[in-house]
């Protein structure tokens, strides 16, 4: 089997359901998502000395942020979807064929939060815009960030 044929098998077989690959260099586990495919990393929000910490799926390529959570009917309170914006821009996002209400915590270039717009509307085809560039963007369930008291200024990594 070619290289290239070998990459592209590899990527396949990544893709699937419920399939770990590898990545991150020898011995780093990679944990695939089951439903969506995408890679899921730990993120942590610190609010006021507080660090509270997520498993997010990572959607890094424009299909992936396209789909986002569309259709998905459920999603745990320390789970959710980070959105990269490489280079940093204005980001706006909408609710169509999302079941599901968000918190949409929209991540300024040095980690720290922008806004939030919380608890945005299922199926709403309205625009949830960033109050200026954004690194990220990162979808929780709606009204976790209330809840957890995160607040627009708190840092966040990944």
């Amino acid at each position: 089997m070619n290289r290239n044929a070998m990459y592209f098998a590899l990527a396949l077989l990544a893709s699937l359901p419920g399939c770990k690959g590898q990545a991150g260099g020898p011995g780093a586990a990679q944990v695939v998502h089951g439903e969506s495919g995408l890679a899921v990393i730990p993120l942590t929000i610190t609010h006021a000395g507080q660090q509270h910490r997520f498993k997010v799926e990572l959607a890094k390529s424009a299909f992936e942020q396209g789909k986002g959570l569309m259709f998905r009917t459920k999603l745990g309170p320390d789970e959710g979807m980070l959105f990269p914006m490489e280079p940093p821009r204005p980001a706006s996002f909408w609710m169509r064929n999302t079941v599901i209400p968000l918190d949409l915590l929209f991540i300024a270039p040095g980690g720290r939060i922008a806004n939030i717009a919380a608890n945005a509307k299922p199926y709403d085809e309205s625009q949830i815009k960033s109050l200026g560039p954004v690194g990220a963007v990162l979808e929780l369930p709606g009204g976790r960030a209330a809840a957890l008291g995160i607040v627009a200024g708190d840092t966040v990594s990944w």
